[in-house]
């Protein structure tokens, strides 16, 4: 049986691999869309320009809610402790997202049809990395939480020089997560294992990406829930009238701040791991290309409800956010800084 146009070249190409063992290297990203049933637009239709528009304002939103949240823990220097060098790692790591979904609007509906493997193979690597490096910067954060809570300490001993090694280990692998799948783990070789949500991505690399995100969401979730009992315990042990008890009700108001950043990460990112979980075992009878879309708005708006979470349950972070809009709002005036220089712990409600 013949086929025609794109449908034809794969059919060229599904032979040359089984009888020639060569790989597709040099066939189009529509070639692959098609081999895999996964459909592309021909042009743009009112739904499409409406996704467009809606993903390129939640992109800008998150951009400049974790920009402040940066510049928030960069100006005032009541957060310029390990936790908080983390948290701004976690907004930057929330900034690339929005730089990466708004490159996937750029590149998406009948866009996707003239992508180059190369820019198609950057579209997903920045959405790779931008979900390694948050999942390795909350890890990190579940580590020095645990360092310091079981001594009932609000900040770590860890120098800044330490804070700026393990930052960069946690850029270093989400920089490799996201470029394995295109230099050695896609399917360009073996077109039987490639995915329908990511066609050029190897099946085998959907499901170990997927395990080991989720397996690492298990571990974090487990940390967090050992490290809340043991916080409420010994706070229930302290006598209301001890001069400690401040400082715990401190350690305990932070760490529920990270739960909750915790908690909505792994809600967001959840569905959209299992989608592709789905999609790497079942393949083409999983039909996780249904819930693809959805999937990826859920985990997208992930990036904006870390800035939330602040604005509510800090009370230096919500002021130090009043104080950087007042100075958007009043360029002209030389008013002072409302927030005092010296290190001292951020109160948390």
């Amino acid at each position: 049986m013949y086929l025609n146009g794109e449908e034809s070249k794969m059919g060229v190409i599904t032979t040359e691999i089984s009888y020639r063992n060569t790989c597709a290297h040099n066939y189009s990203v529509s070639a692959f869309y098609n081999y895999v049933n996964k459909s592309m637009s021909d042009e743009w239709n009112s739904t499409e320009i409406l996704v467009l528009m809606v993903g390129l304002s939640v992109a800008l939103t998150i951009l400049l809610a974790n920009l402040m949240v940066m510049i928030a823990i960069f100006m005032n220097q009541r957060f310029h402790f390990p936790i908080y060098y983390l948290l701004g790692n976690m907004a930057a790591a929330d900034m690339f997202a929005g730089v990466a979904y708004a490159n996937l609007m750029f590149h998406t509906g009948p866009w996707t049809r003239y992508l180059s493997k190369e820019q198609w193979y950057i579209r997903g690597a920045l959405i790779d990395i931008s979900l390694t490096a948050s999942v390795a910067n909350l890890l990190a954060v579940a580590v020095e939480r645990h360092q310091t809570i079981l001594t009932m300490r609000l900040h770590s001993n860890m120098s800044k020089r330490r804070v700026v090694l393990l930052i960069l280990c946690i850029w270093a692998t989400a920089i490799i997560m996201g470029v394995v799948p295109s230099v050695y783990w896609n399917c360009e070789c073996d077109l039987d294992n490639c995915s329908t949500i990511a066609p050029l991505y190897s099946c085998h690399f959907l499901i170990f990406w997927a395990v080991l995100n989720l397996f690492t969401f298990i571990i974090m979730v487990a940390m967090y829930t050992r490290i809340y009992i043991y916080v409420k315990r010994q706070n229930q042990q302290m006598s209301p009238h001890t001069s400690d008890t401040g400082n715990s009700q401190t350690v305990v108001s932070l760490m529920k701040t990270i739960s909750m950043v915790l908690g909505a990460f792994v809600i967001c990112w959840t569905p959209g791991l299992m989608t592709l979980l789905i999609d790497g075992i079942f393949r083409k009878d999983g039909k996780a290309i249904y819930y693809e879309k959805i999937c990826l708005v859920i985990a997208e708006c992930n990036s904006i409800v870390n800035p939330i979470i602040y604005s509510l349950r800090d009370n230096e972070m919500r002021r130090t956010f009043k104080w950087i809009l007042c100075c958007l709002c009043r360029r002209r005036t030389n008013a002072p800084r409302e927030f005092s220089l010296v290190n001292v712990d951020s109160p948390l409600s």
